[in-house]
């Protein structure tokens, strides 16, 4: 296995790695759903927590309401791995990835994937594609 130091692709998507949790730390729920609902939509983010009203997407991103600790889980999964694609490639990368059939995670989607409350599947399946694999 090749480390970091020998391996420039794997430096770069440990730093984006590191870059993407810090950032999911520190934003508030509300921000995170509120980011969340603006680049996947109200219904695809209520799809990774598992609610059936999308409209109480947009009641935790105005800070109206928040969400039970098992949605918070899954809301900062989709976030840390939406933002480690993001950093390495772009926005609508990301977007796309996030809702396209995924063939390390036998054809899932990774957002299907994390509302079944698989977060590292989803994030070994992320980093592999940051690497290039």
């Amino acid at each position: 296995m090749a480390t970091t130091a020998n391996n420039p692709a794997a430096a770069k998507s440990a730093a984006s790695a590191e870059r993407a949790h810090a950032a999911t730390v520190r934003m508030s729920i509300a921000d995170i759903a509120r980011f969340l609902q603006d680049n996947l939509g109200q219904r695809l983010t209520a799809r990774i927590t598992n609610i059936n009203d999308p409209r109480q997407v947009g009641k935790w991103a105005s800070g109206d309401s928040a969400p039970r600790q098992e949605a918070e889980d899954r809301l900062r999964a989709a976030l840390q791995v939406f933002q480690l694609i993001q950093d390495a490639e772009s926005l609508y990368t990301a977007r796309a990835w996030m809702i396209g059939m995924n063939p390390q995670l036998e054809d899932e989607a990774p957002l299907t994937v994390i509302a079944e409350g698989r977060f590292k599947d989803v994030m070994v399946a992320a980093r592999a594609y940051v690497d290039g694999g």
